[in-house]
């Protein structure tokens, strides 16, 4: 699992790639949380990249989602590759995040939102 951190449009966009499993699952949550603590409460989670997601990883997704919305923001996954797309649909996930087909539509989903 590696990870980085951009910005657009007043959006943090973190990219995952490799897989999210419990064993990446600790470091994952770590850059996740400390974007959420220290920048806007916008945040794109950019998939395009991810191979792999375990309940660990739906864990520190969930946990993530509902930091950012506690800090009246919104979190969007964007470009899920259909066999991630799978295990959030069957799950159930689907229905609590915002999924967009890329980047592009995730970062504008973001953006507006209501509040911003």
């Amino acid at each position: 699992m590696e990870t980085s951190q951009t910005h657009a449009e007043g959006v943090v966009i973190i990219n995952a790639q490799g897989r999210i499993d419990s064993n990446t699952a600790k470091a994952f949550e770590d850059r996740l949380l400390g974007a959420i603590a220290t920048t806007d409460p916008r945040m794109v989670v950019d998939c395009s990249q991810l191979d792999y997601v375990s309940s660990a990883g739906l864990r520190v997704l969930l946990m993530a989602a509902k930091r950012v919305k506690a800090a009246k923001g919104m979190l969007a996954l964007a470009g899920l590759k259909p066999h991630v797309q799978e295990v959030f649909d069957v799950s159930g996930f689907s229905s609590i995040f915002s999924i967009q087909a890329g980047r592009d539509a995730a970062v504008a989903a973001v953006s507006r939102a209501p509040g911003f």
